[in-house]
């Protein structure tokens, strides 16, 4: 079925038995965004409500629940975009197999958006107040559009339809110093709308910009979509739509004309307010800091409109989907983009952009024996260089001349890692540079640093599955644990000289804020001030160094090439996905990264013993999220009165 609102989605998922329609009163104030959360873990299907209290507008939930309802979603077209993949891959084969590529022509033309003159979208009229006031998280700065699509045009080429950027960028409804006619928009760093938005800044021009709710979910897909600098993506959701992009045009910028809903208006280029907090993908608060505002003309509705929506927190949840959809489409593409690479992965229990996994090729000199990273350097270079993939905080890449070896199995992945890592030679930072947006473990807004780990050769030792039996530890540092082969896991008191965060009720969800910590909500946009004044040289670091120098390189307990300080060594050993989440959130490379037996030699720096990473909770970090307990107990009760939804909560 090819969809043209999230009526035709709601439908089609209810005729494949994918849907549950919840018909008494649901709170969009935090109880919808906790049954999400519930239902999405516990591997339900998606949700309509059809009462959501103080809103006249039906709200839907879980659309892209898993990767096969995703893939169900665009059975009629996934097939073609992969076939029209292969193509771009490999133009030689369509003489080889002008069956399997007669549809491709077809297909190239759904990919061209096109104006229209009348649409949907534009049926009916409300305001701001009158939309879904969702709210995810306790200390969320008010209600925020989860599934926006964004487009901006070129203020230098209006009317242009390839250079219309689509990109899905947070949006605050309400709260802080908004008027009823105002609205956040939050973009962070490497996305398209930010070339738009400076062009405009140089003219001196409003940026005309419009944010679509619902219609196709290919174009909630593309709104994600990495995607080359150039190429619009609406292109991409035209042939996953399986049809072209209606886009109507009027004074205002094109707005997406199957939408279920539309924010219509402009930014002010020199004009910023207060947004934020949310609770975001990586499983913390991202806190207030200034960004654009959006002065809305006019919001716009279908007949029939339903509201899309999603909750974000710590992985997985349903971005998960959109990651392992994207991953599908795109991996055969990479190594035609990055010559030598033959795979990359942005792990999503770490948090996406904190870990990335590659494996790469040493192919230029197949006669020496040496068997250090050489050209694994050049491609690492190239994947740091490369869109959103720069935004990685620690990559590491493999040769892998077997090419046996699954990127996707991340511990077997790490594992051959820390078998093959010379640490005296195989780390390579990269100082004062760009980071996350939305990641505060760094120097400040936007800014951190990252590290290459490049492995080639033979194995070089074995991974212990057991602690030593004459592991000894300083004082201060206790409770250690073997979290997969070669990585331990050991506890020590937080920055403040307390205990740090304890998650003990559950192998996936904090439970507890971290105690002690300074009021991150109150400090919001003065963090990077706090925290380049020296919060950085509290005496959490001397912890670390002191347990570094306790230990020869000699020690038994560098049998483990990789050690990780943690806050609680219980939970980040409980599950893999514990300690990446615990691990790669929760350290910036430049600064927490030490070693037993550390040295630099020419400005490198390596070690002859194990790497150890500060993984603990530092007190400049924003905080995690964490459930209200009264909607907790709210959706508790929900579950023991029974229905169709009950088993999933």
């Amino acid at each position: 079925m090819k969809h043209r609102s999230t009526r035709d989605v709601v439908e089609d998922l209810r005729a494949g038995g994918l849907l549950i329609e919840v018909t008494d009163a649901v709170d969009p104030h935090l109880e919808i965004a906790e049954i999400q959360r519930r239902v999405y873990a516990n591997g339900g299907p998606a949700v309509l409500f059809t009462n959501p209290t103080g809103c006249r507008f039906p709200m839907a939930s879980n659309l892209f629940a898993s990767l096969d309802q995703a893939r169900y979603l665009f059975r009629e077209t996934l097939e073609s975009v992969r076939r029209l993949i292969e193509v771009k891959l490999d133009p030689s084969a369509v003489p080889k197999r002008p069956f399997r590529y007669a549809g491709v022509p077809l297909t190239a033309v759904r990919m061209l958006p096109k104006f229209v003159r009348s649409a949907p979208v534009a049926a009916g009229r409300c305001s701001l107040a009158d939309l879904p006031q969702l709210k995810c998280w306790p200390r969320d700065g008010g209600a925020f559009v989860t599934l926006p699509q964004v487009l901006s045009e070129d203020p230098t080429e209006p009317g242009n339809l390839m250079k219309i950027n689509l990109g899905m960028y947070r949006v605050q409804l309400s709260g802080n110093d908004y008027s009823d006619q105002e609205v956040g928009l939050h973009y962070q760093i490497h996305r398209g709308i930010g070339v738009h938005h400076q062009q405009a800044i140089k003219l001196q021009k409003t940026l005309r910009v419009a944010v679509t709710v619902g219609g196709s979910p290919a174009m909630t897909l593309a709104a994600v979509m990495p995607l080359p600098e150039g190429l619009t993506e609406l292109t991409f959701a035209g042939a996953l739509a399986g049809r072209r992009i209606g886009l109507l045009r009027g004074n205002h910028a094109p707005v997406y004309g199957d939408a279920d809903f539309a924010i219509v208006g402009s930014i002010d280029p020199d004009m910023t307010k207060r947004e934020g907090p949310f609770g975001d993908h990586l499983g913390y608060y991202s806190l207030e800091h200034p960004f654009p505002v959006m002065k809305v003309d006019q919001v716009w509705h279908r007949k029939g409109a339903i509201w899309p929506l999603t909750v974000v927190g710590r992985p997985p949840q349903e971005d998960t989907t959109f990651g392992q959809l994207i991953h599908e489409l795109t991996d055969p593409i990479i190594p035609t983009v990055i010559p030598g690479v033959k795979a990359v992965h942005a792990v999503d229990a770490a948090g996406v952009h904190p870990l990335l996994l590659a494996i790469g090729s040493e192919r230029y000199m197949p006669y020496m024996k040496e068997s250090a990273p050489q050209e694994l350097l050049t491609q690492a270079n190239a994947i740091l260089g490369n869109g959103q993939l720069s935004l990685a905080k620690y990559l590491m890449i493999v040769d892998d001349r077997s090419d046996a070896l699954d990127i996707h199995e991340i511990e077997t992945f790490l594992g051959f890692v820390l078998q093959r890592v010379d640490w005296k030679r195989d780390l390579h930072f990269h100082t004062q540079t760009t980071i996350d947006t939305l990641d505060y473990t760094g120097t400040g807004f936007n800014k951190g640093s990252k590290v290459v780990i490049a492995a080639a050769g033979p194995p070089r030792r074995s991974l212990p599955h057991e602690l030593p039996a004459d592991l000894r530890l300083p004082e201060g540092f206790q409770d250690p644990r073997v979290v997969m082969p070669g990585v331990l896991a050991i506890e020590c008191k937080s920055f403040d000289g307390k205990t740090g965060p304890r998650f003990v009720n559950s192998d996936e969800l904090p439970t507890s804020a971290p105690s002690g910590q300074p009021d991150a909500f109150a400090r919001g946009a003065a963090w990077p001030l706090a925290n380049a004044c020296g919060l950085e040289s509290t005496t959490g670091r001397s912890d670390v160094q002191r347990f570094c120098q306790y230990y020869q390189p000699d020690d038994p307990i560098n049998a483990f090439p990789l050690i990780t300080i943690v806050d609680d060594s219980d939970f980040a050993a409980r599950s893999l996905n514990n300690w990446l989440w615990t691990t790669f959130t929760r350290s910036n490379p430049a600064t927490d990264l030490s070693g037993i037996g550390a040295e630099t030699i020419a400005k490198h720096f390596g070690c002859r013993g194990s790497v150890v990473i500060d993984a603990r909770f530092k007190p400049w970090q924003a905080p995690p999220v964490i459930e209200d307990p009264e909607t907790v107990a709210k959706v508790d009760a929900r579950a023991a009165r029974g229905g169709a939804l009950a088993k999933y909560l």
